[in-house]
C-alpha cells in the first residue's frame, strides 16, 4: 500500500510539474504575440476568477469529506447486525 501511495504521489507531482512547465511556455510564447505582455492584461481577471473558483470548490469538497468522516458517515456498516423481523 505504501508503494502505491508513493507511486501515485510521484505521478501527481510529475503531472503538476508538466502543467506548470506548459503554462510557463504558453505565457512566454504569448508574450511574443501581438501586443506582448500588455495584451495579456485582459485575461488576468478571468484567470484569477478561475483559480479562486477551483480553490473554493476544493475547499468545499474537503470540508464535506472531513465532516462526513468526523460524524461517522464513512463508517463501514456491519451486515451481521440485522434487526429482528417483526412478527
Amino acid at each position: 500500500m505504501k508503494t502505491r501511495s508513493i507511486l501515485v504521489g510521484g505521478l501527481a507531482v510529475l503531472a503538476i510539474g508538466a502543467v506548470c512547465a506548459w503554462a510557463v511556455w504558453a505565457l512566454l510564447a504569448a508574450s511574443k504575440l501581438g501586443a506582448g505582455w500588455a495584451g495579456l492584461g485582459s485575461a488576468w481577471p478571468y484567470l484569477l476568477a478561475g483559480v479562486v473558483t477551483v480553490g473554493v470548490a476544493i475547499a468545499a469538497f474537503l470540508r464535506l469529506a472531513f465532516f462526513s468522516d468526523s460524524h461517522g458517515y464513512d463508517d463501514r456498516a456491519d451486515i451481521n447486525k440485522r434487526r429482528a423481523p417483526r412478527r
